[in-house]
């Protein structure tokens, strides 16, 4: 890998996979990762999330989710699952009625509270994978 091709790839940004119940919310924060170069993925409910995740996991850069959601999985089932089955995934939980510890949250994530600012979201992305990536080194 030459130095080009090297400096692109720290430049590049991870795909998020974004999970939220509440269509606006969810747009709204692709919206703003897309526009600072993130490739997003969506979806309403964690039960949905989770077939993509078992096809494209190492892709992954980010699992970014709502912890109150229809469904047979909330967001803290599948923080707890992401971890068990991709231990080096980074986590960044958002909610505004839970925090991850009293939702059952078992392993490390981040966490933004509701409501966020672009710029609190930003740098809470930004955080968590700088974190993963601090871990896997």
């Amino acid at each position: 890998m030459n130095s080009t091709s090297m400096e692109r790839n720290e430049l590049a940004h991870p795909l998020v996979v974004v999970v939220e119940d509440e269509v606006i919310i969810r747009e709204f924060v692709c919206e703003i990762l897309k526009e600072e170069g993130y490739e997003t993925v969506e979806f309403e409910t964690a039960d949905a999330a989770v077939p993509f995740l078992d096809q494209r996991a190492p892709e992954v850069g980010l699992l970014l989710t709502d912890i109150l959601m229809p469904g047979e999985l909330n967001g803290a089932d599948l923080s707890n699952l992401v971890h068990e089955r991709w231990p080096e995934m980074p986590i960044l939980i958002m909610s505004g009625h839970e925090t991850p510890e009293s939702s059952g949250v078992k392993c490390e994530v981040a966490f933004l509270r509701k409501p966020w600012t672009i710029g609190q979201m930003l740098q809470g992305v930004e955080d968590a994978v700088k974190h993963a990536e601090a871990r896997a080194h």
